[in-house]
């Protein structure tokens, strides 16, 4: 590499860059898509049936944010290992955390499967509500090991600079996800119209899809980082204590900021219907603005924990100054696409006047919160957690969502009983509040670390 600062090795830092985030932003956007695909449909049907979805599709979302914590918690691992040139350790790394993520997804699966009445009531008091999510949830759950699987196998190439894979799987998914969900939610070609059931159905059949584009890939292409039977089998004791050490916080980190996002949502479920329609829709295009900003976050992930496996710390530092710079750009990006989009979204959907209303607030706070979230992200996601700080992200993400967006949140709308206009400022207030610390620790320069033995 060249000199760091040289015009030649700025050129090359930012081509890594695109290389890396173009891929990343692609697979965040179908992921998008799918949602969107889902909300459109679905909102066409009508506004219970929507807010049902979107209530029993936490549970997925929690799922998938813990996965994303084990998978993380290796990618610290990974990403420094790559740099270090160690490819047996990697493949250590993919087969324990498979085996952990197989026991978590199967965990929420017979949950999902056994109590889904349960589970509905802690979003929702709206019987109708309950009822389709219930038969949402007993067709959802048979996704959740194969979603598993195939997220902890994509990121931890991803952590190894195979990013093409993941946006090559997601895309085939996309167009497996809406076609089926046109089929069965509407009843074409000879099916019959099943509602949010084919919903759930398009997706479990589009988790089973992804799963065997992988299994195709890791056998027949990918033949540097392997999947090993053995390493699922057994572990090495020393490399699974570290394992444990940066992904436990990292699993915490975001098993309670994703128990955070839907304890919001259960405020806003038990506000009214109107509300929750909105915050489907709402949460949808907040996605869409932020896929950049995360795609950033996932590179710097890799980017910064490469350097540092190599033993380049002065690397590090430079490339996240730049890193930040980028966020914060991105950022203000996502937010001007919220405020250009905000007036066409009501169109084409099956709205009354009143959630309508409410949509339109929540995006003109939501486009605040994005910007605000993307460098929050780059810094918490991708480079604290590069440099095995994992713990700090933690406190941040658990401190400042439980400790101010849940608490005046529910304090809002249950005890001061505000308008639902400020019961929702006081739930996005978060990522605001976290901002300064966030900006403090990096400026600490104690999330460098070296990791690897």
């Amino acid at each position: 590499m060249k000199k760091l600062n040289s015009r030649q090795e700025k050129k090359q830092f930012y081509k890594m860059v695109l290389s890396l985030v173009v891929p990343m932003a692609a697979q965040n956007l179908i992921n998008v898509a799918i949602s969107s695909a889902n909300v459109v449909m679905l909102g066409r049907v009508g506004e219970d049936v929507l807010a049902a979805s979107a209530l029993a599709g936490q549970v997925m979302f929690i799922l998938s944010l813990v996965v994303f914590g084990v998978t993380s918690g290796a990618a610290v691992l990974t990403a420094q290992y790559w740099g270090k040139g160690d490819i047996t350790t990697i493949e250590k790394i993919l087969g324990f955390a498979m085996r952990v993520v197989i026991v978590i997804a199967l965990a929420f699966m017979v949950a999902a499967l056994t109590i889904p009445e349960p589970i509905m009531r802690l979003f929702t008091t709206e019987e109708t509500v309950i009822r389709e999510g219930v038969s949402f949830l007993q067709i959802a759950a048979f996704a959740y090991v194969f979603m598993g699987m195939t997220m902890v196998y994509l990121f931890v190439m991803r952590s190894v600079e195979r990013v093409v894979v993941s946006t090559v799987v997601y895309g085939v998914s996309l167009f497996v996800n809406i076609g089926l969900n046109a089929v069965f939610i509407f009843g074409l070609l000879g099916f019959p119209a099943m509602g949010i059931k084919g919903a759930a159905l398009a997706m479990v059949l589009a988790r089973m899809a992804e799963f065997i584009i992988v299994i195709i890939y890791g056998k027949f292409i990918n033949k540097e980082v392997c999947f090993r039977m053995k390493y699922f089998l057994s572990s090495d004791k020393l490399l699974m204590q570290d394992f444990l050490k940066y992904s436990i916080p990292v699993i915490l980190n975001e098993t309670t900021w994703g128990l955070g996002i839907s304890t919001v949502t259960a405020i806003i479920g038990n506000l009214s219907s109107e509300m929750v329609a909105a915050n489907s829709i709402a949460q949808v295009i907040k996605q869409l603005a932020a896929v950049a900003g995360f795609g950033l976050a996932g590179a710097t992930a890799i980017i910064i924990g490469k350097v540092i496996g190599e033993g380049k710390e002065d690397f590090a530092l430079e490339y996240s100054k730049r890193l930040t710079r980028l966020a914060i750009i991105l950022g203000g990006l996502g937010a001007g696409v919220i405020l250009l989009i905000s007036p066409l979204v009501s169109k084409g959907m099956n709205m009354s006047a009143e959630t309508t209303q409410y949509l339109e607030m929540m995006l003109a706070v939501m486009a605040f919160y994005v910007w605000a979230q993307s460098v929050n992200a780059l810094l918490i996601i991708g480079v604290f957690r590069a440099g095995g700080d994992t713990k700090w992200g933690l406190i941040l993400d658990a401190g400042t969502l439980w400790g101010f967006a849940v608490f005046l949140g529910a304090m809002a709308a249950f005890v001061w009983k505000l308008p639902p206009t400020l019961v929702y400022i006081f739930l996005l207030c978060d990522e605001f509040v976290e901002l300064p610390m966030s900006f403090w620790r990096y400026r600490s320069k104690k999330w460098l670390k070296n990791v690897t033995r």
